[in-house]
């Protein structure tokens, strides 16, 4: 066998490795972290200091100002957001609904997208996107309740 040969060789099974469904599992499960901790943290900042879920008064005066171009009424986005802000990321932590949970975070991105930051796409946004729709396409992986719910199922 040539050098050449015997490289692409090693490499098909390099690759054949990386792409079994545990390395897949490991890096879903990175991606919901990373996703889930952006939409965490930010949640976190909506609520008073030591409280589980008491919205600040600022959170409700962002939504009235900087937010403001969300087309729903500042209180009501203010908690639905911060409600999401939790709910969501605790889901794809568990891997539970982790489809539908990306995609709600999906839809959250691009309100801020197109009604509040419509500058950030190549910042921040489009990352998000990616990752998000990673877990859409792909799902929570083996490392998770959907897929402990799925075995029972089938």
């Amino acid at each position: 066998m040539s050098a050449i040969g015997t490289v692409l060789t090693r490499y098909d099974a390099i690759t054949a490795r990386l792409s079994g469904a545990l390395p897949e599992s490991l890096v879903l499960g990175f991606v919901r972290l990373v996703l889930a901790g952006v939409f965490w943290r930010s949640g976190r900042t909506k609520v008073e200091e030591g409280s589980w879920f008491q919205l600040s008064d600022t959170t409700y005066e962002l939504f009235r100002t900087e937010y403001a171009g969300v087309p729903l009424p500042p209180e009501f986005a203010a908690v639905m957001a911060t409600t999401a802000e939790h709910i969501l990321p605790a889901l794809l932590l568990a891997g539970l609904v982790t489809r539908l949970s990306a995609l709600g975070l999906l839809g959250m991105t691009l309100v801020i997208q197109f009604f509040v930051y419509p500058d950030a796409w190549w910042g921040e946004h489009s990352l998000w996107t990616a990752l998000a729709l990673i877990l859409i396409v792909r799902g929570a992986g083996r490392f998770s309740l959907d897929a402990m719910l799925t075995r029972g199922r089938t």
